[in-house]
């Protein structure tokens, strides 16, 4: 493309997209510490993690040294052999940054499951995933702090406490730390953002001040 100047730019992407290839060379996600630190912090040995997960100890290995990035479903396989959750793994990620933009398409530094995109990146207190299509977790969830679901489009199907809801565009469910929940979409269309509290937080109750 010419611009301007006469001068011709030759990688054939315009100033949006160089800008999108910017944000994400400058701010990788690095769970590849967080996830050696936890390993060790239970004393297991790569080929333990590799015998409880069924991914390979060479894998492992470039994942914990950021020579490779998972999935967020091999995230999630990894997480549950070190007794934890995909989410702490995040949040306890190697990053430190108080302002942190997510452009529309970008996979904040993994291979996404399809329809499954992290929005927060780094080490923080808040966590938040988007999911899009006919997405079925398939699995009972049981967070340590509270969550919030909101469907932007579409709709999807929740139990909770033994009780079912049906969420529709524009509805939102809170679900307190400790409740235990499993959720699908129900339309093709349906996309829903998940926001909690991270894992890693112990959240308290503080008793009211004198006169409130």
């Amino acid at each position: 493309m010419n611009d301007k100047d006469g001068k011709v730019d030759t990688d054939g992407k315009d100033d949006k997209d160089k800008d999108k290839d910017k944000d994400a060379k400058d701010q990788p996600l690095r769970v590849g510490v967080a996830v050696r630190k936890r390993r060790r912090a239970l004393q297991l040995t790569l080929a333990a993690v590799s015998a409880r997960s069924g991914l390979s100890v060479p894998f492992l290995s470039q994942i914990e040294n950021e020579r490779a990035r998972p999935s967020m479903r091999s995230l999630e396989r990894v997480a549950d052999a070190l007794e934890t959750t995909a989410v702490e793994l995040l949040a306890a990620s190697d990053t430190a940054r108080t302002v942190d933009l997510v452009r529309a398409g970008d996979d904040s530094g993994l291979t996404p499951v399809p329809g499954v995109r992290p929005l927060v990146r780094g080490h923080h207190q808040l966590h938040a995933l988007e999911f899009t299509g006919d997405q079925d977790a398939g699995r009972e969830y049981q967070h340590r702090n509270d969550e919030l679901m909101y469907v932007v489009a579409g709709a999807c199907q929740v139990e909770a406490e033994g009780r079912a809801y049906r969420l529709e565009s524009g509805d939102a469910l809170f679900l307190s730390g400790g409740v235990r929940h499993r959720w699908r979409a129900v339309t093709e269309d349906t996309r829903i953002l998940v926001v909690a509290v991270g894992e890693h937080i112990h959240a308290t109750s503080e008793p009211p001040s004198p006169g409130h």
